[in-house]
């Protein structure tokens, strides 16, 4: 009898750390789920604000000391990368005003592989591609530039931002 109650007991217990197993297993499930949600809206928010040059929509999606590039020619901290984004709408307004036609920008973003480093930290591994729209009927589409990319993403203060934006990884 001994025996049995202490199988029975044994089954119980192992029944209860299942089913908590399964739950924390739910949660994170949930949350990487939450997660890549974020972070695919901070990289839509990112290739928006490129596209429609907006300085501060641009920072916005990166860290304090976040950098695009990589090496001795990267862009680091908002402050640069403001400057960075205003310098390319401040040329094309230039240029646009001594009467050039400019096709609009179109950033794409693609065959993603999001990598979880930790519960805080995550690399986007992708495929880019700048895009000069039409200018008009009959006129189609041309790419800019193309390559791969590593994005090193965090999360900050509870919201997702990228560290480093590297377009051209030596890897």
């Amino acid at each position: 009898m001994k025996v049995r109650a202490f199988q029975s007991l044994l089954a119980m217990a192992l029944s209860i750390s299942m089913a908590q197993i399964a739950l924390a297993d739910d949660a994170d499930t949930l949350r990487e789920m939450r997660d890549r949600a974020e972070i695919e809206a901070l990289m839509w928010r990112y290739v928006r604000a490129l596209d429609t040059f907006d300085p501060d929509a641009y920072v916005s999606v990166f860290t304090e000391d976040g950098q695009f590039g990589a090496g001795e020619n990267a862009t680091k901290g908002r402050a640069a990368l403001r400057a960075m984004v205003a310098g390319l709408r401040d040329g094309r307004e230039e240029r646009a005003a001594q009467g050039e036609t400019l096709a609009p920008l179109q950033h794409v973003i693609a065959n993603t592989w999001l990598e979880f480093v930790s519960a805080d930290e995550a690399l986007l591994h992708s495929y880019w591609m700048t895009l000069g729209g039409s200018t008009g009927a009959g006129t189609t589409p041309n790419v800019l530039a193309a390559g791969r990319g590593i994005d090193h993403l965090v999360r900050v203060d509870g919201q997702w931002l990228i560290s480093i934006r590297d377009v051209a990884p030596e890897d």
